[in-house]
């Protein structure tokens, strides 16, 4: 009849003995049941998360390896017939290759083996390329290094692959979409009711680096529809952008190491590219970046050929911090913002004189090039924007009420006022060209998440102009 105190980790169940039939006994299952549940929650929800998604990502890797068989039988075959193509370089001079089976990477060994290792992309007609996928033919290709902004483009692009790797591996998310940027790029990731922190920074960059020492290679391959849609089954999101493509798209996907995408590329030839990374924000977006749909996680992030660039952007990075506007507007008691008002800045005095300034700047503009100010309404019957086209496709974007059971919209933009205001008469064509100014006040229905200082805000004036 002596309790029994039974230490299950998170606190003490005790338990009461009888002298012969056993209280214990019959308590055994709910004690059981504790113990599961408390094992369960000291789970890494990460790794659950990562364990659940394996078999869509192993599924993935063997399509991609069974589809990838009749590329490979396509090479083989090309070498095969041995069919000669001409290629054209830049300088005018040309290179023979083989069809199907020659690649950019190839003419640019064949030229240097220096050259061979700075470029990481090529064109070849006007079309970006893999510089490992082959020529389909006689073609005039150009090739880019880092320096190049299609480099860039496409190295980054490619390291947003390679950060969708480490989100999955790391996290067990859904990828969505993951483009380049004008500096760095980002993966979007769909995670549930989980959300990563600041501390996940190290982790992701870790995994990356990771995969960057592996030199995996970046593979392209060509699938129909119904292989594209049988490979991201478990992905809802991948299913929505194949289901949107038009019938005769040609559908690429790219595989780098354990991770398959959609994607047209071009892409890196392998991850050993990327020499230095570095995770720069972590932010909340939507899918399609509509607030009614599904919540995602957005990664930032940016890689570099050496460590040497990756410091001197964080450098710059901490130094714009700095000058960031939206500091300077406060120290300075230029402007606020306001959560009563959203989006709408306040402009202080000094702030005030600045704006004027600029305002008298434009309007000298104005007059060296013949525009005239006009002054046009802030609000409007909705029937314009039926006409304009924006009730259809700027509504959601757009400030509207009822007034007097008829429906109102404040202008996101001046074009369908200024339009009204040519109409107002008959012109002639002597009255040609009219050119109408205006500083009037703007309003968009910007989303929370996407407000910014005063590079994203929900009321603002621009120097407007349209010509007839």
């Amino acid at each position: 009849d002596r309790p029994t105190v039974h230490n299950l980790g998170l606190g003490r169940v005790t338990v009461y003995l009888a002298s012969t039939q056993c209280c214990y006994c019959m308590a055994a299952p709910a004690v059981e049941a504790v113990t599961k549940q408390m094992a369960a929650a000291t789970v890494d929800p990460a790794a659950a998360a990562v364990a659940e998604r394996k078999p869509y990502y192993e599924k993935r890797i063997k399509l991609f390896e069974q589809y990838a068989e009749r590329q490979k039988a396509a090479i083989e075959a090309a070498k095969a017939a041995n069919v000669q193509i001409t290629i054209t370089l830049p300088d005018g001079h040309s290179k023979h290759g083989v069809k199907g089976v020659t690649t950019p990477l190839d003419v640019a060994k064949e030229i240097s083996a220096s050259l061979a290792k700075k470029v990481v992309v090529a064109d070849v007609d006007g079309r970006a390329w893999d510089l490992t996928r082959p020529l389909e033919g006689d073609c005039a290709i150009k090739l880019f290094n880092f320096d190049d902004p299609e480099g860039k483009d496409a190295y980054w692009h490619s390291s947003a692959h390679v950060l969708g790797q480490a989100l999955e591996l790391e996290f067990g998310v859904d990828l969505t979409i993951g483009p380049s940027l004008e500096e760095g790029f980002y993966y979007d990731c769909y995670m549930g009711d989980r959300s990563l922190s600041e501390g996940d920074k190290a982790r992701i960059e870790k995994r990356v680096e990771a995969a960057a020492k592996e030199s995996q290679r970046f593979e392209r391959l060509v699938v129909s529809r119904d292989e594209a849609l049988a490979m991201f089954g478990e992905n809802k999101f991948k299913i929505e952008i194949i289901s949107a493509l038009p019938a005769d798209a040609t559908i690429s996907i790219y595989r780098v190491g354990p991770m398959v995408d959609l994607c047209t590329g071009p892409h890196l030839p392998n991850t050993s590219y990327l020499k230095a990374v570095g995770v720069t924000n972590m932010s909340r977006a939507f899918w399609r970046a509509d607030v009614k749909r599904e919540p995602l996680q957005r990664v930032y992030a940016i890689t570099f050929p050496d460590n040497k660039q990756l410091k001197e952007y964080q450098h710059r990075m901490e130094e714009a911090k700095k000058r960031d506007h939206r500091n300077l507007g406060v120290q300075q008691d230029l402007f606020f913002f306001h959560p009563l008002s959203p989006g709408s800045c306040f402009f202080l005095p000094h702030g005030a004189r600045i704006y004027n300034a600029l305002v008298s700047y434009i309007r000298e503009k104005y007059w060296e090039y013949e525009y005239e100010e006009v002054v046009s309404p802030n609000l409007f019957n909705f029937d314009l924007w039926v006409t304009s086209g924006h009730a259809d496709h700027y509504k959601d974007n757009m400030f509207h009420f009822e007034i007097e059971k008829q429906l109102f919209g404040l202008k996101p933009m001046n074009c369908p006022g200024h339009c009204l205001m040519f109409k107002a008469r008959t012109r002639s064509y002597r009255d040609l060209p009219l050119r109408y100014a205006d500083f009037g006040v703007l309003h968009r229905n910007e989303y929370s998440g996407a407000l910014s200082g005063l590079t994203r805000v929900r009321r603002f004036q621009q120097d407007d102009a349209h010509i007839f």
